[in-house]
């Protein structure tokens, strides 16, 4: 990783980012790391379960979901009109394209670790 990828995940920690749906309901996420890919930036966000919140599994899957599972979502890092950066969904490409990087990052810090 290089020193500029290494200070760019320096500074996403502890990052809070809001998400609102479209009924006004606001998700609190923290952005994990920054995966950079060509001249785009995606950010990983894992949610912050809130208080009183509760993790109710009924995706109708057929899986046992005890185990309480992590939202974690993947977002492009775009800069709107006002020079503010805003969370966007990446399309079908750009996902699969985070994907292999974020695998590579992961691979490379295995091979650190040995």
């Amino acid at each position: 990783m290089s020193d500029k990828e290494k200070k760019a995940q320096e500074e996403a920690e502890d990052m809070v980012v809001v998400m609102t749906d479209e009924e006004g309901n606001e998700y609190y996420y923290e952005e994990e790391m920054i995966i950079p890919v060509g001249e785009d930036r995606f950010a990983l966000l894992v949610g912050i379960p809130q208080e009183g919140e509760e993790h109710a599994h009924s995706c109708g899957c057929g899986h046992d979901h005890d185990e309480e599972e992590e939202d974690v979502i993947i977002a492009k890092i775009v800069v709107n009109a006002n020079g503010e950066e805003e969370y966007v969904e990446p399309t079908d490409e750009e996902f699969e394209q985070v994907q292999k990087a974020y695998d590579a990052l992961l691979a490379e810090e295995e091979d650190a670790q040995e």
